[in-house]
């Protein structure tokens, strides 16, 4: 049996969002996030983060930065009692000037790579699952691999909001943090409002 799983953008929908954030100092969970993330777990989903760091192809910051980054969320986030599955990241950028991390990729979301990672390592059946952010390319990413999504209206979630969505990538739900988007998630159960080709 697969398991279902909800993948979270990290800054702006965890975490506070600083723009580029190297320093784990930094580093501050949002109001709502553990305790969605601890409701969601305890419900039976998987929880993971996929988030893009093209920082690092921009020279910013360098992925040890990253990890401990990740390692300070995660003490916070454990703290309070919530826990994280997996964490995914991508650091290129087309226009980057770090050589090695220069490249147009399938990872960078809206990209499915990794989605397609994080269900083929935890078998994952992505259809059952959900993808929450703050931006646009967060719900891109979800729905167009079938997931359902949700845009929480923390980080830049209010400013996307007003922008509007293009008909075919509107989120499922619209809520205002993520304690709001896992109370919805454990309410809907097992049903899927339209099925996405």
């Amino acid at each position: 049996m697969k398991n279902k799983a909800v993948f979270l953008d990290r800054d702006g929908t965890i975490i506070l969002d600083r723009e580029y954030l190297a320093d784990p100092a930094g580093v501050e969970i949002l109001k709502g996030a553990a305790s969605g993330i601890r409701a969601l777990r305890q419900a039976g989903f998987m929880v993971m983060v996929t988030s893009n760091q093209s920082g690092v192809a921009r020279g910013f910051f360098t992925e040890q930065d990253i990890w401990r980054v990740h390692e300070r969320m995660q003490e916070l986030l454990a703290a309070e009692g919530a826990e994280l599955d997996g964490i995914y990241y991508c650091p290129h950028y087309p226009e980057g000037k770090v050589r090695e991390y220069v490249r147009t990729c399938y990872c960078r979301k809206p990209g499915p790579d990794m989605l397609f990672t994080a269900a083929q390592e935890r078998n994952i059946d992505l259809f059952e699952s959900w993808a929450i952010g703050d931006k646009a390319t967060d719900i891109e990413f979800g729905f167009k691999q079938g997931l359902r999504t949700i845009l929480v209206l923390t980080g830049y979630g209010i400013k996307t909001q007003s922008q509007g969505f293009n008909s075919s990538l509107k989120p499922d739900l619209i809520v205002p943090d993520m304690e709001a988007a896992a109370s919805k998630i454990i309410a809907a159960g097992d049903s899927h409002p339209g099925k996405r080709g």
